[in-house]
């Protein structure tokens, strides 16, 4: 600890400061259950149905330690893991794919599964280790590697795997065995493998910097035809069911300020098809211009699909709203498939091509369902009409439908819709009897205004007990940005549905949380998501800040004076924003990886501001403008393996802390990436955060007005 006099810096590493917070905030009032407790139900995520009869397979996070489960519905076999993988090590799993007689599955397994950057988040003596591909029996047993790389994929016909490793194709037997050869060497980044249905060709895009191309490899001829090359950007191939035309999405260049920017518009985005044997391709539909022309995928990894009537369906704004279209593949009107004021989140469509589902907020805005439609008769119909939140939608080559569900109290599982229209749980014994699902809360949909007059969208947690004084209250705020909150756990990503699990266990401790869906968020439309002057663009997300406190302090049941506020990544900016621009508001901060300078941030992940003005208008939306405005203490949290957010936003914003003598304390997690891949890192966040929270807040006495 370094003696700054009356204000003081922290900083403390991981593995100690969680025992010492621990201890320091043993005073505070006990919540009926741990955060332990609240975290230890497995989260699921990857469902994959086999492609032949009724099983499904999925990944259960427990605690960080990852494995692969498998269930087959139909013959009301239990559940089982199939891969003996023990302990919180750091290496996560993903991108199952089953082999076409169903016996084996192979997935990706690493430390860093988000890029091409190896990682040493188990903090191993041999250093960082690449992304693998590796194979275990669906029966369950030993899991074998088959090879450095991700994103496996069996041929139609079983007879061969591939997979990628960075610029290369490799193939190997189907079985994993042998040494793997390369099938082809791109000049490119490659992903996005598409196999044609007859086995006969496989499609990828190349990814190579300032544009993207898509290339089919022919396995007769051993020759590669590209699709209509140009320097756009084309992506998301999908073959006709007869094997002999593909479709792709051809998105026009266009120099932007950044991705965190404002788009309502741009140049049109188009749908083509081209001849899979010659490559030579023509323009089916273009988006019309205004809302709708800048290409928005829904959160699947499928976002178009050939149909068995020679449609196309894919996703678009034309109505200010993500929802899906069909259009002819000779082209014609585009025709929508779903309408009214919700998004569509995510698609799975059938195997015979017929039909598809779909999850939204249809009809109830903070919470998923599931949704059909018959692409024959254009008709739709929700699924059940249960309470719960339903998402990821998954259809088995026999129909079977699977899903993910969850609800205020109930933590995520996987679930199928019985023949009576129920969902059912896969696999209930998952879930501890020691989950306390009776001790937490149901969160309430609020919305209030912000401080420019928008509608802001949010949850309201508030504790169960009841007292004569006011609470302290938390603002929290999301990473992403293009992320919704739900009300329950959440169903996007593993770090939000603990983070909902942190709001639970803070406001069984007497806190009241508002979790705010501020703009530039996903869920309420184009407008909302692409909010004018966002991010670099002009910070307007502090008027959601603004509007927020403003919230809170009219609640009678709210200490208006010991509101604190807390955000990760994205979230953690709009934290800092708020800390260096609301600061009289504030009586603490906690801050993940939040963006401090978009200018010098944007530059140093490689996308430089060009012009004097669009610089200093980025300089003028980030918390560094104001630092001298900025009073609060604040706990910053930060992984030193992270290369979303770089190490230097952080270091700058300490260095302009200390230079102000703003109380703060520091926490630095060695070699964890951005997302934090061991769950003891999350707790080492969430236990620094629980103690730093009371030890700001609980005990802090009114200021004079």
């Amino acid at each position: 600890m370094i003696d700054l006099g009356f204000r003081k810096l922290r900083i403390w590493s991981a593995a100690v400061c969680a025992a010492l917070w621990m201890a320091q905030a043993a005073g505070a009032q006990q919540p009926a259950f741990t955060l332990d407790d609240v975290t230890q139900a497995p989260y699921p995520y990857d469902m994959v149905p086999a492609p032949a009869g009724s099983a499904v397979a999925w990944v259960f996070d427990a605690k960080g330690c990852r494995n692969i489960w498998v269930a087959d519905p139909s013959h009301g076999a239990k559940a089982r893991q199939i891969t003996p993988y023990t302990g919180d090590d750091g290496f996560n799993i993903r991108e199952l794919a089953w082999s076409p007689d169903t016996k084996s599955i192979a997935f990706t397994r690493g430390e860093n599964l988000w890029d091409d950057t190896p990682a040493n988040v188990n903090n191993s003596p041999q250093g960082p280790m690449p992304k693998e591909v590796w194979m275990v029996p669906a029966a369950g047993g030993v899991p074998h590697k088959v090879g450095e790389g991700n994103s496996p994929s069996f041929s139609p016909d079983g007879s061969r795997l591939l997979f990628i490793d960075k610029k290369t194709i490799l193939t190997v037997a189907a079985s994993g065995d042998g040494d793997a050869q390369p099938l082809l060497v791109d000049q490119g980044t490659v992903d996005s493998l598409t196999w044609a249905p007859d086995g006969k060709r496989l499609a990828f895009v190349s990814h190579r910097g300032n544009h993207s191309l898509i290339g089919i490899y022919d396995f007769v001829h051993h020759s590669i035809v590209w699709l209509s090359p140009s320097l756009d950007y084309d992506s998301s191939p999908t073959f006709s069911p007869d094997s002999a035309r593909i479709a792709f999405i051809h998105v026009l260049a266009e120099k932007t300020l950044s991705e965190y920017s404002s788009y309502r518009s741009g140049r049109p985005w188009s749908i083509w098809t081209a001849d899979v044997k010659t490559g030579q391709a023509r323009r089916v539909w273009i988006a019309d211009a205004g809302p709708g022309s800048v290409f928005q995928p829904t959160s699947s990894a499928t976002n178009l699909f050939w149909t068995n009537q020679d449609d196309l369906v894919f996703p678009w704004e034309k109505s200010g709203w993500l929802h899906l279209y069909a259009v002819p593949v000779q082209g014609g009107t585009a025709r929508a498939l779903t309408s009214g004021k919700f998004e569509v989140e995510r698609v799975a469509f059938s195997h015979d091509r017929k039909g598809l589902v779909y999850s939204s907020s249809q009809d109830d805005t903070d919470r998923f369902h599931i949704w059909t439609v018959d692409l024959e008769h254009g008709s739709s119909a929700r699924t059940d009409q249960s309470h719960a939140i339903e998402d990821i939608p998954q259809l088995g080559t026999d129909g079977a439908l699977f899903a993910l569900q969850s609800d205020g109290n109930q933590p995520l599982h996987p679930v199928v819709l019985s023949a009576d229209g129920q969902w059912r749980p896969l696999a209930p014994e998952a879930i501890p009897s020691s989950f306390p699902s009776s001790e937490l809360v149901m969160p309430q949909a609020v919305t209030f205004a912000a401080k420019d007059g928008l509608e802001t969208h949010a949850q309201l947690l508030l504790p169960r007990e009841t007292i004569s004084s006011p609470h302290p209250a938390i603002l929290f705020f999301h990473g992403g940005p293009q992320l919704q909150m739900v009300l329950g756990f959440n169903t996007d990503t593993r770090e939000h549905n603990w983070m909902y699990a942190l709001n639970q266990y803070l406001v069984a401790k007497g806190y009241v949380v508002l979790s705010v869906n501020y703009r530039g968020g996903t869920g309420y439309g184009l407008d909302y998501r692409e909010a004018d002057n966002r991010g670099p663009g002009g910070g307007s997300e502090l008027n959601d800040v603004i509007g927020a406190i403003t919230y809170l302090r009219a609640r009678k049941d709210v200490d208006s004076h010991r509101l604190a506020i807390l955000g990760d990544s994205y979230g953690g900016f709009v934290a800092e924003l708020g800390l260096a621009r609301a600061s009289d508001s504030l009586a603490a901060g906690v801050d993940y990886a939040g963006v401090y300078n978009w200018s010098t941030f944007l530059a140093s992940v490689g996308e430089p501001i060009d012009g004097d003005d669009a610089n200093r208008r980025a300089v003028e939306s980030s918390p560094v403008a104001t630092i001298d405005q900025w009073h609060s203490p604040v706990l910053l949290v930060k992984a030193d393996g992270d290369l979303d957010v770089p190490l230097q936003q952080s270091t700058a914003l300490i260095e302009d802390l200390r230079s102000h003598n703003i109380d703060h304390d520091v926490i630095v997690i060695p070699n964890e990436i951005h997302v934090m891949v061991r769950y003891s890192s999350w707790v080492t966040l969430f236990n620094a955060t629980d103690a730093y929270l009371d030890r700001h807040l609980d005990k802090r006495s009114a200021p004079t007005p």
